[in-house]
Protein backbone atom coordinates (compact mmCIF):
# COMPACT_ATOMS: atom_id res chain seq x y z
CA UNK A 1 0.00 0.00 0.00
CA UNK A 2 0.76 3.79 -0.28
CA UNK A 3 3.36 4.78 2.53
CA UNK A 4 2.39 6.17 5.07
CA UNK A 5 4.69 7.70 8.70
CA UNK A 6 1.50 7.79 11.02
CA UNK A 7 -1.25 4.70 9.79
CA UNK A 8 -0.92 1.70 8.61
CA UNK A 9 -3.37 0.14 5.59
CA UNK A 10 -4.37 -2.59 3.80
CA UNK A 11 -6.86 -4.48 1.98
CA UNK A 12 -8.18 -7.64 2.14
CA UNK A 13 -11.79 -9.44 0.10
CA UNK A 14 -12.31 -5.62 -0.91
CA UNK A 15 -12.82 -4.17 2.86
CA UNK A 16 -9.92 -1.42 3.35
CA UNK A 17 -8.26 -1.06 7.29
CA UNK A 18 -6.83 1.86 8.38
CA UNK A 19 -5.07 1.45 11.41
CA UNK A 20 -3.89 4.54 13.78
CA UNK A 21 -0.13 3.70 14.74
CA UNK A 22 1.26 5.95 17.35
CA UNK A 23 0.72 3.28 19.98
CA UNK A 24 3.32 4.99 22.03
CA UNK A 25 1.42 7.63 22.20
CA UNK A 26 -2.21 5.66 22.50
CA UNK A 27 -2.49 7.38 18.55
CA UNK A 28 -3.27 10.86 19.94
CA UNK A 29 -3.84 12.52 16.83
CA UNK A 30 -1.19 14.96 15.37
CA UNK A 31 -2.01 16.98 11.93
CA UNK A 32 0.40 14.28 9.71
CA UNK A 33 -1.69 11.06 11.20
CA UNK A 34 -5.06 13.08 11.03
CA UNK A 35 -3.92 14.60 7.24
CA UNK A 36 -3.00 10.26 6.20
CA UNK A 37 -6.45 8.84 7.42
CA UNK A 38 -8.31 11.74 5.52
CA UNK A 39 -5.38 10.69 2.23
CA UNK A 40 -6.29 6.95 2.79
CA UNK A 41 -9.78 7.47 2.70
CA UNK A 42 -10.20 9.32 -0.01
CA UNK A 43 -7.74 7.07 -1.70
CA UNK A 44 -10.02 3.80 -0.87
CA UNK A 45 -12.87 6.14 -1.89
CA UNK A 46 -11.49 6.00 -5.25
CA UNK A 47 -10.47 2.46 -5.37
CA UNK A 48 -12.92 0.57 -7.41
CA UNK A 49 -11.69 -2.80 -5.68
CA UNK A 50 -13.03 -1.80 -2.58
CA UNK A 51 -16.20 -1.64 -0.83
CA UNK A 52 -15.84 -1.06 2.89
CA UNK A 53 -13.19 1.37 4.75
CA UNK A 54 -12.71 -0.24 8.63
CA UNK A 55 -10.92 2.37 10.96
CA UNK A 56 -8.95 1.15 13.80
CA UNK A 57 -6.03 1.46 16.07
CA UNK A 58 -2.84 0.02 16.80
CA UNK A 59 -1.93 -0.55 20.64
CA UNK A 60 -3.63 -0.50 23.98
CA UNK A 61 -6.24 2.79 22.19
CA UNK A 62 -7.69 3.96 19.57
CA UNK A 63 -7.29 7.67 19.89
CA UNK A 64 -6.67 9.03 23.42
CA UNK A 65 -7.29 12.59 21.82
CA UNK A 66 -5.35 15.30 19.99
CA UNK A 67 -1.58 15.56 20.17
CA UNK A 68 -1.65 18.76 22.57
CA UNK A 69 2.28 19.47 22.42
CA UNK A 70 1.55 20.29 18.61
CA UNK A 71 -1.30 22.70 19.29
CA UNK A 72 -0.21 24.40 23.26
CA UNK A 73 1.43 27.39 21.14
CA UNK A 74 -0.48 28.15 18.58
CA UNK A 75 -2.93 31.41 18.40
CA UNK A 76 -5.95 32.64 16.87
CA UNK A 77 -3.98 33.01 13.86
CA UNK A 78 -2.32 30.29 13.04
CA UNK A 79 -5.60 28.12 13.47
CA UNK A 80 -6.75 30.68 10.61
CA UNK A 81 -4.25 30.86 8.35
CA UNK A 82 -3.97 26.96 8.56
CA UNK A 83 -7.25 26.17 8.82
CA UNK A 84 -6.42 22.73 10.01
CA UNK A 85 -10.18 21.80 10.38
CA UNK A 86 -10.85 21.78 6.70
CA UNK A 87 -8.96 18.33 6.31
CA UNK A 88 -11.88 17.01 9.01
CA UNK A 89 -14.51 18.14 6.64
CA UNK A 90 -13.41 15.97 4.24
CA UNK A 91 -14.64 12.78 6.24
CA UNK A 92 -17.95 13.78 5.03
CA UNK A 93 -17.66 13.69 1.15
CA UNK A 94 -16.66 9.94 1.66
CA UNK A 95 -19.04 7.59 -0.22
CA UNK A 96 -18.36 4.11 0.77
CA UNK A 97 -19.46 3.03 4.38
CA UNK A 98 -16.88 4.07 7.11
CA UNK A 99 -17.04 1.57 9.78
CA UNK A 100 -14.97 2.33 12.75
CA UNK A 101 -14.08 -0.55 15.66
CA UNK A 102 -12.95 1.20 18.90
CA UNK A 103 -11.17 -0.08 21.67
CA UNK A 104 -9.55 1.92 24.69
CA UNK A 105 -9.92 5.20 24.79
CA UNK A 106 -11.38 7.27 22.27
CA UNK A 107 -11.39 10.54 24.00
CA UNK A 108 -11.49 14.46 22.34
CA UNK A 109 -9.98 14.25 18.55
CA UNK A 110 -10.20 10.31 18.77
CA UNK A 111 -13.88 10.50 19.85
CA UNK A 112 -14.28 13.25 17.02
CA UNK A 113 -12.80 11.01 14.56
CA UNK A 114 -15.14 7.97 15.56
CA UNK A 115 -18.20 10.22 15.40
CA UNK A 116 -17.12 11.45 11.71
CA UNK A 117 -17.62 7.41 10.86
CA UNK A 118 -20.22 5.61 9.74
CA UNK A 119 -21.17 3.40 12.30
CA UNK A 120 -18.96 2.52 15.44
CA UNK A 121 -18.07 -1.33 16.79
CA UNK A 122 -16.60 -0.54 20.35
CA UNK A 123 -15.09 -3.34 22.51
CA UNK A 124 -17.33 -3.82 25.59
CA UNK A 125 -14.23 -1.76 27.59
CA UNK A 126 -13.91 1.10 25.54
CA UNK A 127 -14.68 4.75 26.46
CA UNK A 128 -15.60 7.61 25.35
CA UNK A 129 -15.16 11.44 25.84
CA UNK A 130 -14.57 15.08 25.37
CA UNK A 131 -12.19 15.89 28.34
CA UNK A 132 -11.23 19.47 26.15
CA UNK A 133 -12.71 21.52 29.23
CA UNK A 134 -10.42 20.21 31.45
CA UNK A 135 -7.55 21.79 29.52
CA UNK A 136 -9.83 25.71 29.04
CA UNK A 137 -10.89 24.81 25.40
CA UNK A 138 -13.39 22.87 23.51
CA UNK A 139 -14.03 20.35 20.74
CA UNK A 140 -13.08 21.96 17.43
CA UNK A 141 -13.91 19.07 14.37
CA UNK A 142 -17.30 18.50 14.75
CA UNK A 143 -17.36 16.82 18.47
CA UNK A 144 -20.21 19.55 19.74
CA UNK A 145 -22.45 19.19 16.63
CA UNK A 146 -22.44 15.56 16.36
CA UNK A 147 -22.80 14.57 19.86
CA UNK A 148 -25.67 16.57 20.33
CA UNK A 149 -27.55 15.68 16.99
CA UNK A 150 -27.06 11.90 18.20
CA UNK A 151 -27.82 12.77 21.78
CA UNK A 152 -29.87 16.10 22.10
CA UNK A 153 -29.07 19.24 24.01
CA UNK A 154 -29.70 18.52 27.46
CA UNK A 155 -27.48 14.92 27.21
CA UNK A 156 -24.65 16.71 25.00
CA UNK A 157 -23.86 19.37 27.54
CA UNK A 158 -23.48 17.55 30.36
CA UNK A 159 -20.67 15.32 28.93
CA UNK A 160 -19.11 18.18 26.70
CA UNK A 161 -19.02 20.45 30.26
CA UNK A 162 -18.00 17.97 32.54
CA UNK A 163 -15.53 16.00 30.50
CA UNK A 164 -16.62 12.89 32.06
CA UNK A 165 -15.95 9.79 30.37
CA UNK A 166 -18.54 7.53 28.67
CA UNK A 167 -18.62 3.97 29.28
CA UNK A 168 -18.75 1.91 26.08
CA UNK A 169 -22.33 0.72 27.67
CA UNK A 170 -23.41 4.22 28.11
CA UNK A 171 -22.40 4.89 24.35
CA UNK A 172 -24.46 1.99 23.11
CA UNK A 173 -27.65 3.18 25.21
CA UNK A 174 -27.35 6.34 23.87
CA UNK A 175 -27.14 5.06 20.43
CA UNK A 176 -23.30 6.40 19.44
CA UNK A 177 -22.11 2.61 19.02
CA UNK A 178 -23.82 0.05 16.98
CA UNK A 179 -22.72 -3.12 18.96
CA UNK A 180 -20.86 -4.06 21.77
CA UNK A 181 -18.25 -6.23 21.55
CA UNK A 182 -15.82 -8.68 23.96
CA UNK A 183 -12.41 -7.13 23.24
CA UNK A 184 -11.02 -10.41 22.09
CA UNK A 185 -13.65 -10.25 19.21
CA UNK A 186 -13.98 -6.81 18.33
CA UNK A 187 -11.83 -6.48 15.00
CA UNK A 188 -13.58 -10.30 14.17
CA UNK A 189 -17.19 -9.23 14.36
CA UNK A 190 -16.51 -5.59 12.54
CA UNK A 191 -14.64 -7.13 10.07
CA UNK A 192 -17.46 -9.82 9.22
CA UNK A 193 -19.96 -6.78 9.34
CA UNK A 194 -17.84 -5.08 6.85
CA UNK A 195 -18.00 -8.24 5.04
CA UNK A 196 -21.87 -8.16 4.63
CA UNK A 197 -21.99 -5.30 3.47
CA UNK A 198 -19.24 -6.19 0.51
CA UNK A 199 -21.89 -8.41 -0.67
CA UNK A 200 -24.86 -5.55 -0.74
CA UNK A 201 -25.14 -3.50 -3.98
CA UNK A 202 -22.82 -0.59 -3.57
CA UNK A 203 -24.87 1.76 -5.17
CA UNK A 204 -27.47 1.14 -2.83
CA UNK A 205 -25.09 1.41 0.13
CA UNK A 206 -23.75 4.73 -1.16
CA UNK A 207 -26.97 6.31 -1.90
CA UNK A 208 -28.58 5.24 1.31
CA UNK A 209 -25.80 7.09 3.41
CA UNK A 210 -25.96 9.95 1.09
CA UNK A 211 -30.18 10.04 2.67
CA UNK A 212 -29.14 8.90 5.89
CA UNK A 213 -27.05 11.75 6.17
CA UNK A 214 -29.56 14.08 4.48
CA UNK A 215 -31.90 13.16 7.05
CA UNK A 216 -29.56 14.02 10.13
CA UNK A 217 -29.06 17.33 8.97
CA UNK A 218 -31.50 18.83 6.76
CA UNK A 219 -35.55 19.03 7.21
CA UNK A 220 -37.67 16.38 6.60
CA UNK A 221 -39.28 17.76 3.27
CA UNK A 222 -35.81 17.69 1.86
CA UNK A 223 -34.91 14.55 3.35
CA UNK A 224 -37.97 13.02 1.77
CA UNK A 225 -37.36 14.60 -1.48
CA UNK A 226 -33.70 13.23 -2.18
CA UNK A 227 -34.72 9.69 -0.70
CA UNK A 228 -37.33 9.70 -3.33
CA UNK A 229 -34.93 10.71 -6.43
CA UNK A 230 -31.89 8.25 -5.11
CA UNK A 231 -34.97 5.55 -5.42
CA UNK A 232 -35.85 6.62 -8.80
CA UNK A 233 -32.08 6.96 -9.44
CA UNK A 234 -31.32 3.37 -8.92
CA UNK A 235 -33.90 1.72 -11.17
CA UNK A 236 -30.91 2.83 -13.86
CA UNK A 237 -28.64 0.54 -12.19
CA UNK A 238 -27.85 -2.67 -13.59
CA UNK A 239 -27.97 -3.88 -9.91
CA UNK A 240 -32.00 -3.23 -9.39
CA UNK A 241 -32.25 -5.55 -12.41
CA UNK A 242 -29.90 -8.05 -11.39
CA UNK A 243 -31.49 -8.14 -7.72
CA UNK A 244 -35.16 -7.95 -8.36
CA UNK A 245 -34.30 -10.65 -11.28
CA UNK A 246 -32.52 -12.58 -8.85
CA UNK A 247 -35.83 -12.36 -5.99
CA UNK A 248 -37.88 -13.71 -8.29
CA UNK A 249 -35.75 -16.41 -9.58
CA UNK A 250 -35.15 -16.98 -5.81
CA UNK A 251 -31.36 -17.21 -6.15
CA UNK A 252 -28.40 -15.26 -4.69
CA UNK A 253 -27.54 -12.03 -6.88
CA UNK A 254 -24.53 -10.62 -7.86
CA UNK A 255 -23.83 -7.49 -7.50
CA UNK A 256 -21.31 -5.27 -10.00
CA UNK A 257 -22.04 -2.07 -8.53
CA UNK A 258 -23.08 -0.83 -12.17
Amino acid sequence: MSDFTFIRTSVKEQVASIELNRPEVLNALNRGMVREVISALEMFDRDEDVKVILLSGTGRAFAAGADIDEMADDGPIDFEMNNPFADWDRIARVKKPIICAVHGFALGGGFELALACDMIFASDTASFGFPEVNIGVMPGAGGTQRLTKLLGKTHALRWLWTGDKMTARQAYEYGLAARLVAPELLMEETEAFAQRLVNQPPLSLRLIKEAVDTAVDQPLDEGMQLERKNFYLLFASEDQKEGMKAFIEKRRPNFKGK
